[in-house]
């Protein structure tokens, strides 16, 4: 039996105003290894797009270079010490679009003195999708960063006709190649630093792709989509006792038909990326791979659609008989019908349990990650003090013989006191964080969303004190 913390890269302390692969990122690691805590859970690493959502990105695969640890690159001669410059150092939220334009500066800078090594001509040859994700930063900027559906024809047709010569774009896109060669050289190493202390990584992969993505771009064949490239159908969810309108998340549609006569190659070759890039990869909404909710794009809510069954069987068989060795984590959260678990338990994937919905409910802990939250949720104490009377008083009751002097501390004691094999708990909900914390409010865009992070590690290295006394105390202390 072991535990965990979720938290986002971006949630790190740090000098440049957003988490990062730096000290803070070891520092972090290496109270984990203190504290007996044996998994560090995070959300997507791929670059953020519309309204710094790590599940609307521009790739499946591309790395965002927000998280690229500048000190590093002073440490390989690129900049000079003094051209760092401290921002929002100890900031309670990230200010996105100001830090990216703060980091860019002196990643450009960097790119200008770095040398094309064999060890970058390698990266690159290694990671075929790395060309195509570079043309298409290079093309967006090219064209004002509008969505790649709004591009000049030329730019928009080039994966199929690929028209032009790109010698007058190659600075640009050695650029990107550069980017992504120091963010995977940097997440790896802290990956492994992190495996080396006997901590393993759970990564996340959104079931969408973003229509504006490298990889709708590339692959349009893949997709329903009309002649221009929009989307003749889009991903949601229909209206149910939370939602009377339902969620249309406007992602465009898998072309299952098609992705079956390639064998899926498409969500095969996503899938293993994940998952060297990760130990083991929870997948969002995975209800995706038995049914969808497809709705016509012309609708401006998701009432309108219908239930489509998906190849979930066909895809994972043939995952499975290529990549045996996949570890994957199902989000299977929300009403959902039996084939859903009769899917996710034939592949033997766990599923989660979250205590903010199923306090209530009687479970098999067997098949489930148990968490007190998720990033979509909101925080423990800000879940508390929303709480009816009735649920209240229920709450009230499982937590009675919890001593700890701190709500929150009661309710991750009980946590961690289920008997499923791995409990995580978000850092927010370690902290005791309030409502005014929450990282994210599904159905909404923008500010606060994605912003929250820590300005320190003072309180975090408090509560990890905590985190170690009830790892041992629930024995959670064993060694993978």
């Amino acid at each position: 039996m072991k535990a965990g913390i979720l938290c986002p890269i971006s949630a790190l302390p740090s000098s440049y105003g957003v988490g990062d692969f730096g000290k803070n990122a070891y520092t972090f690691v290496d109270q984990l290894k203190k504290s007996d805590v044996k998994i560090w859970q995070i959300l997507p690493l791929n670059p953020l797009a519309y309204g710094n959502s790590p599940y609307q990105p521009y790739s499946s695969y591309a790395g965002d270079e927000l998280y690229i640890d500048l000190e590093d690159l002073v440490n390989d001669g690129l900049l000079e010490k003094g051209e760092l410059k401290t921002f929002n150092k100890q900031a309670e939220t990230v200010e996105y679009e100001a830090v990216r334009a703060h980091k860019e500066d002196l990643l450009r800078l960097a790119y200008k003195r770095f040398e094309f090594n064999d060890d970058f001509k390698q990266f690159v040859e290694n990671n075929k999708w790395v060309e195509g994700y570079a043309l298409f930063r290079t093309f967006k900027l090219t064209n004002e960063g509008k969505p790649w559906t709004e591009w000049h024809e030329e730019y928009k047709e080039f994966p199929k006709h690929q028209s032009f010569e790109l010698l007058p774009f190659e600075k640009e896109i050695n650029y990107q190649e550069f980017l992504q060669y120091y963010f995977f050289k940097q997440w790896y190493a802290l990956k492994k630093y992190a495996n080396d202390q006997g901590i393993m990584i759970i990564g996340d992969m959104p079931i969408y792709v973003g229509l504006d993505s490298a990889d709708c771009w590339l692959d349009q064949e893949d997709f329903l989509l009309e002649e221009d490239g929009t989307p003749s159908f889009v991903a949601g969810v229909p209206p149910d006792y939370f939602s009377e309108f339902g969620q249309r998340w406007g992602n465009p549609i898998y072309d299952w038909d098609h992705l079956e006569k390639t064998n899926f190659k498409f969500w095969i070759d996503r899938i293993h990326s994940a998952n060297k890039l990760y130990d083991e990869v929870r997948i969002d909404h995975f209800r995706g791979f038995d049914t969808y909710w497809k709705i016509p794009a012309s609708e401006p809510t998701a009432v309108v659609g219908e239930w489509v069954e998906a190849p979930g069987y066909a895809l994972f068989d043939k995952l499975f008989e290529e990549y045996p060795d996949t570890h994957i984590l199902a989000e299977d959260l929300g009403l959902l019908r039996d084939e859903v678990y009769e899917l996710r338990d034939h592949y033997n994937f766990k599923g989660m349990y979250i205590f903010q919905f199923h306090y209530k409910d009687e479970f098999d802990f067997d098949k489930v990650v148990v968490y007190s939250g998720t990033h979509d949720n909101d925080t423990l104490m800000g879940w508390y003090d929303n709480l009816d009377k009735d649920s209240l008083k229920d709450v009230e009751l499982l937590l009675d013989g919890y001593k700890e002097r701190k709500l929150h501390r009661q309710m991750i004691h009980y946590c961690m006191d289920l008997p499923a094999e791995s409990v995580i708990i978000p850092v927010w909900d370690l902290l005791g964080e309030p409502e005014t914390s929450r990282f994210n409010t599904p159905g909404t865009i923008g500010s606060p969303n994605w912003e929250w992070k820590m300005s320190r590690f003072t309180e975090f290295n408090k509560e990890m004190k905590f985190m170690k006394k009830i790892i041992h105390d629930t024995n959670r202390d064993e060694t993978l």
